[in-house]
């Protein structure tokens, strides 16, 4: 019998569950899958960061239960990294939260701001949990194109005014995820005056704003004049520290939306782990951070400039993005996303990520994460080249 919840039975069709199919038949049959999907970064965390865990970790006052609010250290590390990279003063006790990851908080805000029959505006393409979280809470996604003539930004003129009027949230990721495209700081101005005029908070996640290349270096949302009264972002250390499987995040700005967090998650979890906490403070105070950071940067260009112009090569029409670690590239002519991403599996043993799946709007692309090393990304793209061509 059929007993789970409306919520669940909504949940969309994954769509990369069958690419896993086809990518465990072709393992079976002793291909060599290089994989080109997830944006797991290859490298290992810092040694630095490392040994704070191992030295912290065997602390017995470190195994208790966190406090609710995060340790004190990582509030004020945190605070600390917005003042010193941005700009930007961070109240520790009123405007800082710590989070399992910052796709936890992600998908929790919802929660904490969305009733039933309530709208948030969701990108697509985009990272999937902001309609989920959405959809979660009862309330219902309004999609905001992101399309290539508008530089992958949502155009809040095109919003419809009775959406916006109903919104609650609206969800803006720059650098983006899965389009690898930036914001202009007008953009975020314009952003803030649309929350202001809807009575809407701004949800942006941040998540890549260390990996930027040519000079480039994002913008926190929270540098725009007036961002605190109307804006929440979620910063990760995963992806600028190779620490996904950490699971810390942090979620800063808007006072009144940290505190709906924080009372959210006092409910749903107990904390983060204090010494996982102590390595954090570590990762964002340690004098290594920024050579770190740098090569980091240096590294992932390098795989960009090797995929782009490796595509460009077979006819793709691609510019380099500026920032993220992902390649966002058209499929050829006569394919959909899905056909064409099965045919580079099965005639190459390459696995990258159809566009469909980050939405309608993702049709028609195809995302390459940059996470495997430069030999093997070489191996990927020479075995590509003997199967595409462009028109």
């Amino acid at each position: 019998m059929e007993r789970t919840a409306d919520r669940i039975r909504q949940l969309p069709r994954y769509l990369f569950a069958e690419i896993d199919k086809k990518v465990q038949i072709a393992l079976e049959k002793g291909v060599d899958v290089i994989k080109l999907g997830i944006g797991d970064p290859d490298s290992p965390t810092p040694d630095y960061i490392i040994r704070r865990m191992q030295e912290e970790v065997v602390k017995p006052q470190n195994h208790s239960y966190p406090p609710d609010e995060g340790v004190k250290e990582f509030r004020e590390a945190v605070a600390d990294y917005y003042q010193g990279r941005h700009g930007v003063e961070l109240d520790p006790k009123k405007e800082i939260v710590p989070l399992l990851g910052s796709k936890e908080g992600i998908a929790h805000i919802a929660f904490c701001f969305t009733n039933p029959k309530d709208v948030n505006l969701v990108p697509d393409p985009g990272y999937p949990v902001y309609g989920i979280g959405t959809l979660f809470a009862g309330g219902t996604p309004q999609i905001m194109p992101l399309l290539k003539e508008k530089g992958f930004l949502p155009d809040l003129r095109q919003i419809p005014v009775e959406a916006a009027r109903r919104a609650k949230l609206m969800f803006l990721n720059y650098p983006n995820n899965p389009t690898g495209a930036v914001a202009t700081r007008e953009f975020f101005e314009e952003a803030v005056e649309f929350a202001r005029e809807y009575n809407l908070i701004i949800c942006h996640d941040a998540a890549y704003n260390e990996i930027a290349f040519d000079d480039y270096r994002p913008t926190s949302f929270l540098e725009i004049k007036g961002a605190k009264d109307v804006a929440i972002e979620f910063g990760s250390l995963s992806k600028t520290f190779n620490m996904t499987g950490w699971r810390i995040g942090y979620a800063v700005g808007n006072s009144t939306a940290v505190e709906a967090l924080y009372r959210f998650k006092t409910n749903v979890d107990s904390g983060l782990f204090k010494a996982i906490q102590y390595a954090g403070v570590e990762a964002l105070t340690n004098p290594m951070m920024e050579p770190f950071v740098e090569n980091l940067r240096n590294m992932y260009q390098g795989r960009r400039d090797l995929v782009v112009n490796a595509l460009q090569e077979i006819g793709c029409p691609l510019e380099p993005p500026k920032a993220s670690f992902y390649i966002w590239a058209p499929v050829p002519e006569g394919y959909t996303s899905e056909e064409f991403v099965s045919y580079i599996l099965e005639n190459t043993g390459v696995v990258v990520t159809p566009g469909r799946g980050f939405g309608k709007y993702g049709e028609g692309y195809f995302r390459i994460a940059l996470t495997v090393d430069e030999s093997r990304l070489q191996e990927a793209m020479e075995r590509i080249k003997g199967v595409v061509r462009y028109s």
